[in-house]
């Protein structure tokens, strides 16, 4: 297809075909740059399961032709991967924002791992290697100091938008709409634009309206404690709330290490100018309940995090009350619906009144372009070729679709799957061969040995349970000793069902006998009692626990 290697190869190791998980590859002959390190949160089948993480074998098998990681922003989906990254892939040099730096020195402090070498960047920043040239456009998103990265190459400048959204009125610095244009006219060869808002119509609502709303909430509350929960990466709606407070003589109790952070980092870099407003458990008792907002984690449904353990009330320091407010600032992340719904259904049956987005929409505004700010970036940048990410499947062709209302041809767009590459040369842009990529499972301090093995294991245990038989055989004369020993977790009450359990010890009994009159061995004998135990125990309750026969040899 290339005669020659004067060509630029783009592909995401994550971030197509699902929420999460972001990392985008531009690779041009011996030079290859990393846009973002995310993690993608578990799905429910996931089980014990912490994050996703990408697949790091290409980058691993090409490390000495990497230059740079460049972070667009600080969340989780972009950053929470760079940990493990670095512990398996030699990066040069990461560049990221002011607060997102912050955000990745904590994360690697809290997961010791020694790295230093995270260079700042702004919106002037121009970062030069032989071939590649980076540039960035300051944009408006959640989290403060978000960017996009203009990837300039010798086939072209490509732009990866990041997180962003269109508000003329936002808390922070308006999206530099000016340079959007001016690259627009120069020529953009080709657009990573995020999709996670595509199917939704319309312009996103500005944060001064959440502003407006969180008031409102507040000013009705007059003899109500509220209680707040929002993402802690979401450092602008954090400016909101202790804005809010402060307006309504409300001091602010942080609870959750995320939150803790998230508020350290804003002091630090003058987002949160005066601190006085945050008080402990100790100085809450002097106040009255109109006073006092608790600020925590948990608007996903974390079952760990603040707010699950005080709607369970097992939360050491915060005990629910009968006149409480709670304020869900923030949307429902694609599968946290119902952890969400649990929570919520917790306080509802203690009679607490609850304020969620889908109740009371501007409580809450999304940080990611919907439809027609979709169309302005395209309008603004006047892409060749776009390629869609940061999406399921429906919201890059969703996406797709916008694009070719804005006039670029069917032809020029590429909805991918994570390992799918795209190739810029002299001709335009057109498919390549794939990359490998896939699903890495992180399991507390378990990295990629999580396999999908492991994860039908759990499934089978979590829906039928686990059996164990003990079985004592004396290998000189081929002989079983006792009877099997029975144990069961998750499967049936052992005391409760007697006679299965009897059936049961009979059924192994003649399985080992039956093995042990002939040539054998302890694997074979494992072997057949899962097979034939199965089958029966399928037979007797139509569910399929997981087997596991323990055989102890006893010389007499």
């Amino acid at each position: 297809m290339n005669k020659n290697d004067n060509y630029t190869s783009v592909f995401a190791l994550g971030g197509l075909g699902e929420v999460g998980k972001n990392m985008y590859v531009v690779e041009y002959k011996n030079e290859l740059v990393i846009i973002d390190a995310g993690v993608m949160f578990p799905r429910d089948e996931l089980l014990g399961v912490d994050y996703v993480i990408q697949d790091f074998t290409y980058l691993k098998q090409n490390e000495n032709k990497i230059k740079a990681l460049f972070i667009t922003h600080g969340h989780e989906d972009h950053i929470g991967g760079i940990s493990y990254l670095l512990q398996n892939v030699n990066i040069p040099v990461v560049y990221a924002s002011r607060i997102a730096q912050d955000l990745i020195t904590k994360k690697l402090i809290d997961r010791s791992v020694g790295y230093s070498n995270i260079e700042l960047f702004d919106d002037s920043s121009i970062i030069k290697f032989k071939n590649i040239t980076v540039e960035f456009i300051r944009t408006t998103h959640s989290i403060p100091d978000s960017y996009a990265i203009v990837v300039r190459t010798p086939n072209g400048t490509i732009i990866h938008t990041g997180d962003f959204k269109f508000d003329l009125t936002p808390i922070g610095p308006m999206a530099d709409i000016h340079k959007m244009a001016r690259l627009g006219d120069e020529g953009v060869k080709l657009l990573l634009s995020e999709s996670t808002n595509a199917l939704s119509p319309g312009f996103s609502a500005s944060e001064e309206i959440v502003d407006e709303a969180l008031g409102d909430v507040f000013a009705r509350a007059t003899t109500n404690r509220i209680i707040l929960s929002t993402f802690a990466s979401n450092i602008y709606r954090i400016k909101h709330i202790i804005e809010t407070c402060r307006e309504n003589n409300r001091k602010i109790i942080t609870f959750g290490r995320s939150m803790e952070n998230a508020k350290d980092i804003a002091i630090k870099n003058g987002l949160i100018t005066d601190s006085s407003i945050f008080i402990d458990t100790n100085q809450a008792k002097d106040l009255k309940k109109h006073e006092i907002c608790i600020l925590c984690t948990g608007s996903q449904g974390e079952p760990l995090a603040a707010l699950s353990r005080i709607a369970n009330g097992v939360h050491k320091q915060v005990q629910l009350l009968p006149d409480d407010i709670i304020v869900f600032a923030s949307n429902p992340i694609p599968g946290n619906s119902s952890s969400i719904n649990r929570i919520i259904n917790k306080f509802y049956l203690k009679g607490v009144k609850v304020y969620t987005n889908s109740q009371f929409p501007d409580i809450h505004t999304s940080g990611h372009a919907k439809a027609e700010e979709l169309k302005w970036m395209m309008r603004l940048l006047k892409p060749e070729y776009l390629m869609p990410i940061h999406g399921e499947y429906r919201m890059l062709k969703q996406h797709a679709d916008l694009a070719v209302s804005c006039g670029i041809p069917e032809e020029n767009i590429f909805i991918c799957k994570n390992g799918d590459s795209v190739i810029m040369d002299n001709s335009g842009v057109h498919r390549g061969k794939p990359i490998p990529a896939g699903d890495v499972y992180v399991d507390g301090s378990r990295v990629g040995d999580i396999g999908s093995v492991v994860i039908k294991d759990r499934k089978i245990m979590s829906n039928d349970g686990v059996l164990v038989t003990i079985l004592n055989i004396n290998p000189e004369k081929h002989q079983l000793l006792i009877k099997p020993n029975i144990t069961t977790r998750g499967f049936v009450l052992v005391n409760e069902n007697a006679n299965l359990i009897k059936e049961i010890e009979q059924k192994v009994s003649e399985i080992v006998n039956k093995s042990l009159s002939g040539k054998y061995s302890i694997t074979d004998i494992k072997n057949q009692v899962i097979l034939e135990l199965n089958m029966f125990i399928n037979e007797r309750t139509g569910r399929r626990p997981m087997i596991l026969p323990v055989i102890m040899e006893v010389k007499k």
